[in-house]
């Protein structure tokens, strides 16, 4: 007993210098040196026959990354050229540093759509923002604060995606029919369609849809069984680089016999590799003049935490979707990013993240290792050094064609239809996501979501577990109620509410109050007042307030806090031991099976 009185009254601290020890010997230790730099732990175990597969599907991703690249650097309004300086040092970096062998690190939609709503078509501040995005992910990640993002839920992650790819998709939709436009985003891009629909090129419209039936078409071509599978499943995986490769062709041979281009195309693509050098910590505006580091960061405003933020999600997010089982280092992941956005910085590259649409087809090709990176970097970087002229011939309709064709396949159906049979309560943080997203902008329908999801969690918390019963015991009423689970502030009020409305309802048949409380892990000081406060307004109503068999932790916060509070909690085995002990008439104590009336509630 002298135990637990000591117990009451001594809140038992953490061990501050203990765990720092400990984190220290971990941070030395070979396994921590490992987590961090994962190549360490697969490379000596790495096998020659697994060469061949990493390099067939390094290259059937390269084949994808390049004009999904160039089509990524025209949605950000930058020059095409920039989507390729952002593909390949990314691939390098993440060989070293990163936990999933499928991930493929590279410029997205989403992040390209960021970069132009932020950015406008600045290089400088494209390139700044990557770096400044390296460093916010690397310290996150350094801070092992991964486990930030799993306050972010499926729904509000299916509404956002699904948000996303409507915005790329319809921000394509003019250039697949040859009308110019000014905007990608939503609502912007339908009225210009329809206010220019006049405009339509038949050559690019003709083009634009075909492509987009041939690569839905090439998608399931794969799954015909014959006799030479694999190399139809290659063929498949390397679709968005045969409709370039034809676009390409078409453009140059149509417009040999007339001189004039049948098709919209993207222009010429500045050839040779990039410069490696810092980013730019300043610039000059439109006007010519000098602005300041200070200036830079003031233009880039909120993406400095949004941009960061979806990077760090897509690429979590990404890896998790193609871990096979294997748990997600989520921090160790942010490392991984935030160091391939600071050496991506260094070679003019945009903010990247990890790709869905090219690690799933990483995975498809049946990577082995992250070495597979190495070959799609090299095969970008050779095309930066001898290929760029060609790509003056894509058409634009070809390009728009490949991004909306990847936005098909982005949004989650499945998901959606999983979240409604479930719990359809689930479909409104999806839909203010949603349409947040679509009609605000992406990154502020983010955190509306998370806003209304947390909503849900803190109404849940509001009403924690509470089961209210009337027995008799002796000819007395009593008020047995359970309380389970953590017991926080904002459910102080309703805990008082219920015990007091309850008690009052009885019209003073109710002489104690019986609270049980051996599964509750927790409370905090706000809850502790109202429990005191608790006692005296039933004391007005000739009722006593006992609170049984709590947990020396709960316990503890009320005695603390005022040490007249002691007297509220009892502990015995049985609620007969219990009663016995109370200054009632000591007879038999009945659970309802001698005829007695009991009257159950459940709040």
């Amino acid at each position: 007993m002298c135990e637990i009185e000591d117990a009451l009254y001594r809140e038992r601290m953490p061990d501050i210098c203990g765990s720092v020890g400990t984190k220290a010997c971990i941070c030395c230790s070979t396994k921590k040196a490992k987590s961090y730099l994962p190549i360490i732990d697969w490379l000596p175990k790495y096998k020659a026959k697994y060469l061949i597969v990493d390099f067939v599907a390094g290259l059937t991703v390269g084949l994808t990354t390049i004009p999904q690249a160039i089509a990524y650097g025209v949605v950000a309004e930058l020059p095409a050229v920039y989507g390729l300086y952002s593909a390949f040092m990314g691939c390098f970096i993440y060989i070293l540093f990163g936990t999933c062998k499928d991930v493929t690190v590279g410029p997205t939609a989403i992040m390209s759509l960021m970069v132009q709503s932020h950015v406008g078509g600045s290089p400088e501040y494209a390139v700044l923002s990557c770096f400044l995005s390296g460093c916010v992910i690397l310290l996150l990640g350094m801070l092992n604060l991964g486990l930030l993002f799993r306050f972010i839920s499926v729904p509000v992650v299916t509404g956002f995606t699904m948000a996303a790819a409507i915005t790329i998709g319809s921000g394509q939709i003019n250039n697949l029919f040859g009308i110019s436009s000014s905007s990608n985003q939503f609502m912007a891009s339908w009225i210009n369609f329809f206010g220019h629909i006049h405009e339509v090129r038949l050559n690019d419209a003709l083009l634009g849809c075909c492509t987009i039936i041939f690569l839905l078409l090439m998608r399931k071509v794969k799954d015909i069984p014959c006799r030479y599978r694999n190399l139809v499943k290659y063929i498949s995986l390397s679709r968005n680089a045969l409709v370039v490769f034809v676009g390409i062709l078409l453009c140059y041979l149509l417009s040999r016999s007339t001189g004039d281009l049948p098709f919209r195309v993207s222009g010429n693509i500045t050839a040779g590799l990039p410069p490696f050098r810092p980013p730019p910590f300043h610039t000059t505006n439109e006007d010519g003049e000098y602005v300041g580091f200070g200036g830079m960061l003031s233009r880039l405003g909120a993406s400095m935490a949004s941009i960061p933020l979806l990077t760090i999600l897509e690429s979590v997010a990404v890896a998790k979707a193609f871990s096979k089982g294997k748990i997600v280092n989520a921090s160790q992941e942010m490392i991984a990013l935030g160091f391939c956005n600071l050496f991506s910085s260094f070679v003019l590259s945009m903010p990247i993240t990890g790709s869905f649409t090219r690690t799933a087809i990483n995975n498809a090709s049946g990577v082995r290792t992250p070495l597979g990176g190495a070959v799609t970097g090299a095969l970008v970087l050779m095309t930066l050094a001898f290929l760029t002229s060609t790509f003056a011939y894509i058409p634009k309709a070809t390009l728009a064609a490949i991004i909306i064709a990847a936005m098909i396949f982005m949004v989650e159906y499945e998901t959606i239809g999983e979240i409604w049979r479930a719990k359809k309560r689930d479909m409104v943080p999806f839909l203010v996501t949603l349409l947040c997203s679509l009609f605000w902008s992406l990154e502020y329908g983010m955190v509306v979501g998370v806003i209304c999801n947390a909503l849900f969690i803190l109404q849940k918390s509001m009403k924690p577990q509470l089961q209210l019963e009337t027995q008799k015991y002796n000819g007395f009423a009593l008020c047995l109620g359970e309380l389970k689970g953590n017991v926080d502030y904002s459910a102080a009020e309703y805990l008082k509410i219920s015990i007091v409305n309850y008690v009052t309802e009885q019209a003073g048949a109710i002489t104690h109050v019986v609270i049980k409380g051996a599964e509750i892990s927790s409370i905090d000081s706000t809850v502790a007042l109202n429990l005191l406060s608790l006692r005296e307004d039933l004391a007005l109503l000739q009722c006593e307030l006992i609170c049984w068999n709590w947990t020396i932790a709960a316990a503890g916060v009320v005695c603390r806090l005022h040490k007249e509070g002691r007297s509220i909690f009892h502990f015995a085995k049985t609620i007969t031991d219990l009663m016995m002990a109370m200054p009632l008439p000591q007879t038999s104590f009945d659970n309802g099976g001698t005829g007695d009336a009991t009257l159950t509630l459940t709040l």
